[in-house]
């Protein structure tokens, strides 16, 4: 029975408060539920991720594209001549730069290092046109400047670069199709293979920039 408040109002028992306590701890099976329902929503969660993902690295590499356009155009604007020998070829021997030194020798150029004997030549005014970031990871570079002096994308491969160095005012499509005319009305293009690492990589015989691997190539022209 309950007792009763000297002013007449009932007292809750020693025994139904003792009986009311909160028994803290989980069970096994309650423990079980939690793990399942946090692996579900994880692996639904998961594309959506690595999707933002995908879609931020290609926004770093359009825009370190459209930067590497822009510095040979001041370049050029400032000497009047791209940054590499001039040539008599056809379109098709227009300065090509990939995983090669050349990659590394015009960043060289652009970066305007005065101790450089590239830049001496070609770059006498040790103008910096482009500041790129160095990788974290000098070894196993993305996005930066690696170890070896070539600039690498996102996903960890060499940005191309083609420039007009016979000077028609136009360079050499490296696609087949579904990336605009060949050849190209323009004195410099820079394109990055994707997240396949895999894509437009030589000079010539490119194939359908919708098809394939070149399909996640991201390009400075379009």
């Amino acid at each position: 029975m309950s007792e009763i408040h000297r002013h007449g109002t009932p007292m809750v028992s020693r025994t139904r408060f003792s009986d009311a306590k909160f028994r803290g701890g989980f069970s096994l099976i309650e423990i079980l539920v939690v793990i399942a329902i946090v692996a579900i929503l994880m692996a639904l969660l998961f594309p959506a991720f690595t999707g933002v993902q995908d879609q931020a690295k290609r926004t770093q590499a359009k825009n370190d594209i459209a930067q590497i356009v822009t510095a040979v155009n001041a370049f050029y604007a400032e000497y009047g001549q791209y940054p590499c020998d001039a040539q008599t070829g056809n379109e098709g021997a227009d300065f090509f730069a990939a995983d090669d030194n050349a990659n590394n020798t015009l960043f060289d150029i652009l970066r305007g290092d005065p101790t450089n004997g590239n830049v001496q030549t070609y770059n006498p005014k040790a103008i910096a046109f482009f500041q790129p970031t160095i990788a974290k990871d000098p070894a196993n570079p993305r996005s930066g400047i690696g170890g070896n002096g070539r600039l690498y994308d996102p996903w960890g491969s060499c940005y191309r670069v083609r420039m007009d160095n016979n000077y028609t005012g136009a360079v050499e499509n490296p696609y087949s199709g579904n990336a605009g005319f060949n050849p190209i009305r323009l004195g410099v293009i820079a394109w990055s293979i994707g997240k396949d690492l895999d894509g437009a990589k030589t000079e010539t015989g490119g194939a359908d920039k919708k098809t394939g691997t070149c399909n996640d190539d991201v390009i400075s022209w379009q």
